[in-house]
């Protein structure tokens, strides 16, 4: 009975961590600066949901100050679109239109320590998959792309904020 109190113990002190908790920036940084992502595809505005979605997620999962101004910042995570993918994954078999839709983004992001010019974290081909549902009714069509981008920013934002942090 013992040991089975013991061993989860020993795992706190063996550098164990629940995921999601690891924080690989340095203590020195208190404050990042994130620029607009540039946008390397055809894909309208996707570099302003993921910037936006990107600044959120900091603010809201993180201890750091985000500011707008560079030169005020402790350390600046820039970032690039540089693939975007959209194919029907799933159709209706009475329409033959698409029911679901599929997403492959792909970033290059990095979070430069201002002081010192050295990159903290680095990831030239950072991917995150997403799936949105199409209406299959032409009657009650509405783009859905759009909002489908902004809600898929989102989920991306958590990814690269998690990466970020855990330097994975």
């Amino acid at each position: 009975m013992g040991a089975l109190l013991a061993s989860p113990l020993a795992a706190v002190g063996c550098g164990y961590h629940v995921a999601g908790k690891a924080d690989m920036i340095p203590d020195e940084i208190r404050s990042i600066a994130v620029p607009a992502f540039e946008n390397g595809t055809t894909e309208y505005k996707i570099e302003q949901y993921v910037t936006q979605a990107v600044k959120r997620e900091l603010i809201s999962r993180t201890r750091y100050a985000v500011v707008n101004r560079e030169e005020d910042a402790d350390a600046v995570l820039r970032g690039s679109v540089v693939g975007f993918l959209a194919f029907p994954q799933n159709f209706d078999p009475r329409s033959g239109r698409a029911s679901t839709v599929a997403t492959l983004t792909r970033l290059h992001v990095t979070l430069w320590d201002r002081h010192t010019g050295q990159p903290i974290y680095q990831n030239p081909n950072l991917e995150h998959r997403e799936r949105y549902e199409v209406s299959i009714d032409p009657e009650a069509y509405f783009e859905e792309r759009q909002a489908a981008l902004q809600r898929s920013s989102q989920s991306l934002a958590r990814t690269v904020v998690s990466a970020v942090l855990e330097g994975f």
